[in-house]
């Protein structure tokens, strides 16, 4: 699932993204993927990207920097999700 983005495509969030080359590099190659960078586009320019982080993990933005850049994310988990682990 991609935040934001509607049920078959779409929405406010970041909804273009390639996952068949990741998909290839885990298969064949063992690489599983960290992150995904997705963007938004407004008409055909990008106005905004954001990375897509593998289950339990979701971008976080660093605390400087554009809101509008993936790079400016990392993934990680939820602080309470390690407390329910233990459990």
């Amino acid at each position: 699932m991609a935040p934001g983005v509607h049920h078959c495509g779409g929405g406010p969030g970041p909804n273009t993204f390639d996952l068949l080359t990741p998909l290839e590099n885990w298969v064949e190659g063992g690489i599983a993927p960290k992150r995904i960078i997705a963007s938004h586009m407004t008409g055909s320019t990008v106005d905004r990207t954001r990375p897509l982080c593998p289950y339990p993990q979701e971008a976080r933005y660093i605390g400087s920097g554009s809101i509008d850049d993936a790079a400016n994310f990392v993934c990680r988990r939820r602080p309470d999700d390690d407390d329910n682990e233990q459990e």
